[in-house]
């Protein structure tokens, strides 16, 4: 019969042994362990607060095995098993304010296929070593303070399907090898401090959404784009000359904004007459002149217009009024001048069955005369978003809520831009 302390003495060694066994079965493969550590241990510890997906993790125990519980609660996914042992798939971080930096790991998990990092504080640079992630679909790093150049070794993930690098401080230009991802269908680089001229992604075949906006990209706009682009955001760049007329080719284009760049000339009328553009935002850049469209717009899909802020002069162009889904126009602080056309008033009063009312019309800041259109005298503060201050018109008096915020220009500033106020 077992005396207590060898009872006692069995009971301890049988605990060691089921403890070594749990380790030495380990069921996460050891390169995705190691880059799980790596992670956690690359962020300050005082950023890994009570609560978050990282504070669970317990390396004690196996991470595959023990993912959503109270040992690893959140953060990452194993999704695949390989020759007997877990591989982790996924690593998704919460939004809890991580800080700290990448460059210490490997990044050697290569059924890797989610990585996102994105709303949190890390910093330093990109490493090169994330080319290992070879499975990578989706590489989301928005939203934190990564500096230094992007790494070209990117251009080899021919998976990668969703590239998010914006809302950084990475700087240098756009790789030019960027153009082998043949997978990718989003690129996110806005807000960052990108230079140099844009390279050619024509190739991209699958590209629906490219955002650039909010870089110091320079040069003239592309000449051509990916076919696929629903969405196309250059904003707040240095891209300077004309307007290349094959933009207006992009034929599921939906969305384009080139706002405030330095482009000028002709804005051409196949962007007027588009089947799918749906929003057209040129504001503050040169243009002067606008084509106008042979059908007038009446086959156009244009919600938003928005081309205020240019040198756009002659006539107001009419023929937006006949755009049957349009709501929202702005064509203020230009040159234009002449008559406010009545059927500018008639689409703020009244929609018919097949057009839309203009809930927005902002025409301040021109060189219009004449008198206010008579279909706009009954318009009822709320009704509608107008604008017709710091004009040439004869009256414009505050008892209209669109006369109000700004006076008409003198009559020395309107000289030569039509008739005079008596």
């Amino acid at each position: 019969m077992l005396s207590l302390s060898s009872l006692l003495s069995l009971l301890l060694i049988s605990a060691l042994s089921t403890r070594h066994i749990e380790v030495a079965h380990s069921t996460t493969h050891p390169t995705d362990t190691k880059l799980l550590k790596d992670l956690k241990n690359g962020l300050h510890p005082r950023s890994v607060t009570p609560g978050s997906c990282l504070s669970s993790w317990d390396f004690r125990f196996d991470p595959c095995d023990n993912i959503f519980t109270d040992r690893f609660t959140c953060g990452f996914r194993c999704d695949v098993v390989v020759s007997g042992l877990s591989r982790v798939t996924d690593i998704s971080l919460d939004q809890a304010g991580y800080s700290g930096s990448l460059s210490p790991s490997s990044w050697d998990i290569p059924y890797l296929q989610t990585l996102d990092l994105s709303y949190n504080s890390l910093s330093g640079s990109l490493p090169d070593s994330l080319s290992n992630l070879t499975r990578l679909r989706r590489l989301s790093l928005s939203k934190n303070s990564f500096a230094g150049e992007i790494p070209s070794s990117l251009g080899s993930l021919f998976l990668l399907e969703e590239l998010c690098l914006d809302s950084n401080r990475l700087s240098g230009r756009i790789p030019l090898i960027f153009k082998d991802l043949i997978s990718l269908k989003r690129l996110e680089l806005q807000e960052n401090n990108l230079d140099g001229e844009f390279p050619d992604l024509s190739q991209l075949r699958n590209l629906y959404f490219l955002d650039v906006s909010d870089n110091q990209i320079a040069g003239k706009c592309p000449v051509s784009f990916p076919a696929s682009l629903i969405e196309l955001s250059m904003r707040n760049n240095g891209l300077q000359g004309d307007l290349p007329e094959r933009i207006g080719e992009l034929g599921f284009l939906q969305v384009l904004d080139l706002s405030r760049n330095n482009l000028s000339g002709i804005i051409p009328s196949a962007l007027f007459d588009h089947k799918s553009l749906q929003q057209l935002t040129l504001s503050h850049n040169n243009f002067s002149l606008l084509q106008i469209p042979d059908d007038l717009g009446a086959q156009s899909k244009l919600i938003a217009i928005d081309l205020s802020h240019n040198s756009l002069h002659g006539l107001l162009p009419a023929f937006m009024a006949s755009i049957p889904k349009l709501s929202s126009l702005s064509l203020e602080n230009n040159r234009f001048s002449g008559m406010i056309p009545s059927k500018f008033a008639l689409r703020v009063a009244v929609s018919g069955d097949e057009t839309a009312s203009l809930k927005r019309l902002l025409l301040g800041g021109n060189y219009l005369f004449g008198p206010i259109p008579a279909q706009m005298m009954g318009l009822k503060p709320g009704s509608a978003n107008v604008s017709l201050v710091d004009n040439c018109l004869y009256t414009c008096p505050d008892t209209f809520f669109f006369c109000r915020g700004g006076d008409q220009k003198s009559r020395l500033d309107c000289k030569g831009f039509g008739p005079q106020a008596p």
